[in-house]
């Protein structure tokens, strides 16, 4: 399976059940089979129905326990196949127990594009955005498996104005879990110490009703209604090929915002509206790095917990099939998406499908997958 972007290079985590009623359980994607770790490694942390047990072990656990299933699997592997259940036969879960969700705004081309978009004629970034990883906190009890289906939510959208949102739209965006926490009133350490992988994130966005909420204090109920992400966990060690030194900062960040290790990842997403791609952000060129945004989030003494999730914000290119929002696509409506069924879209639709995936560059010459996020929209209630 070395060719395989679900080969031995990548291994990613999830939570899968083989049965209605059967208690979820741990395992590794390994090709087109779940390997169902309780099993094949006898250890119980892997029977619990999340990841968040094992990854409070910390990081040199990590570590030791993803060279045992390489091992395993590339050295006796007859030992371990009856413990491979093909993913035909398995329903995968949200694979963490979320603990906070903080979300951030990292793409310098997004938050260019937004602030054009919403203050035509003003500069378009505001005064603070070179000079710290902005970000908000999110709703972590919305945050769900791929496949949940989106409800489209309603809210004010303006001035005596209430219903469903008529500008519902997606941000693709790359999360990190933590799984090693702090305590209050301490900073975070080493970024891998902490971070016990990445997560495909779809951070739906009502923008009419976040338009008219989000002075002065920020997102509220045009965010907080539905987060998406992969069921699979990508370990950061599997992500070693994709390692970047990250985009030039003006001016210097802060001491405890410069960066210590390479921790920009040449990832390249796709996003896909009924099956049709109309996007390819590229998150090598995020402007800041995610040990910058766990450094800021921790700065003040803030404690991380296990299970806890901070996503990168919208990931934008330079051009303009590279943005990740529908809101940047089609200029906030004015410039709709075409499709090759010759329908148009400047938001979604009741009935539209949004999956995003992504790759990675691994050892060898080789390609990592990312698992996807995926969701369809259902008419407001």
């Amino acid at each position: 399976m070395a060719a395989s972007p679900w080969g031995i290079d990548n291994l990613p985590y999830g939570v899968f059940s083989r049965s209605a009623g059967e208690t979820p359980r741990v395992g590794v994607r390994y090709g087109d089979h779940v390997l169902d770790l309780a099993g094949a490694l006898h250890d119980e942390v892997f029977a619990t129905g999340s990841l968040n047990a094992f990854m409070a072990r910390g990081a040199a656990a990590w570590r030791d326990t993803r060279a045992l299933i390489r091992n395993k699997l590339g050295t006796d592997p007859s030992a371990v196949e009856p413990h491979l259940v093909p993913l035909g036969r398995v329903t995968m879960h949200l694979p963490i127990e979320v603990g906070d969700y903080v979300d951030f705004y990292c793409s310098l081309e997004h938050a260019s594009n937004l602030g054009r978009i919403l203050r035509p004629g003003d500069e378009p970034l505001k005064p603070n955005w070179r000079h710290l990883p902005v970000g908000y906190h999110g709703r972590a009890g919305t945050v769900v498996a791929s496949g949940t289906p989106i409800v489209r939510p309603c809210g004010q959208r303006g001035a005596g104005v209430f219903g469903p949102s008529a500008k519902l739209d997606i941000e693709a965006e790359l999360g990190f879990v933590v799984g090693a926490p702090t305590e209050l009133g301490s900073r975070a350490g080493r970024f891998a110490d902490h971070v016990f992988g990445v997560t495909l994130v779809n951070d739906w966005s009502a923008r009419d009703i976040q338009g008219w909420e989000y002075v002065p204090l920020g997102p509220f109920l045009g965010k907080s209604f539905a987060t998406s992400i992969s069921p699979w966990i990508t370990p950061l060690e599997a992500l070693g090929a994709a390692r970047v030194p990250g985009r030039a900062q003006d001016p210097e960040p802060l001491e405890y915002l410069r960066r210590d290790e390479p921790w920009g990842l040449d990832l390249t997403l796709e996003v896909a509206l009924n099956g049709e791609v109309v996007s390819r952000p590229p998150y090598r060129e995020m402007y800041w790095t995610p040990d910058q945004m766990l450094a800021h989030m921790t700065v003040n003494g803030a404690s991380l917990r296990t299970g806890d999730l901070f996503a990168s914000g919208t990931v934008s290119g330079s051009e303009a099939d590279r943005r990740g929002s529908l809101m940047e696509l089609t200029w906030n409506g004015a410039e709709p998406v075409k499709l090759s069924d010759g329908s148009v879209r400047g938001f979604l639709e009741d009935g539209d499908t949004v999956t995003i995936t992504a790759t990675a560059p691994g050892p060898g010459g080789g390609v990592i997958a990312l698992g996807e996020v995926s969701g369809t929209v259902q008419p407001a209630r």
